[in-house]
């Protein structure tokens, strides 16, 4: 399992919590620092069965800037969302948790991370 946090967050740091206290076996990456790929950002969106727009914090200053809120949110500009992700990776939303059956999860509550453990089989 590993789950791409900013440690400033603090629905991060509650989902470390979390699984720490789960005794949940996982890497952290610190996705400001090591910036996904577009490739990377693909495959979980295909492991969240998301879209790149549902995962973008259309409110940072960065969307804002960029304009995201008017792009289209169709198939024909998924590849614009998901560099724009890659190329400012403060828009992505936080934290995403991969479970160990190829899937993931956005952990921003509890349920959600809980669901990520449930998984997942890797303890520590």
């Amino acid at each position: 399992m590993e789950i791409w946090i900013n440690p400033a967050c603090s629905k991060c740091r509650s989902a470390l919590s979390l699984l720490d206290a789960e005794g949940a076996g996982y890497s952290v990456r610190r996705y400001l620092e090591d910036v996904p790929t577009v490739e990377e950002i693909r495959a979980v969106l295909k492991r969240l069965g998301l879209e790149p727009w549902d995962i973008t914090r259309t409110q940072e200053a960065e969307a804002k800037e960029l304009g995201v809120k008017d792009w289209p949110r169709d198939a024909a500009a998924r590849d614009r969302w998901t560099e724009a992700l890659a190329a400012h990776p403060k828009l992505i939303q936080r934290p995403i948790i991969t479970a160990d059956d190829g899937t993931a999860v956005v952990g921003r509550t509890e349920d959600a991370v809980r669901e990520a453990l449930s998984r997942s089989s890797g303890r520590s």
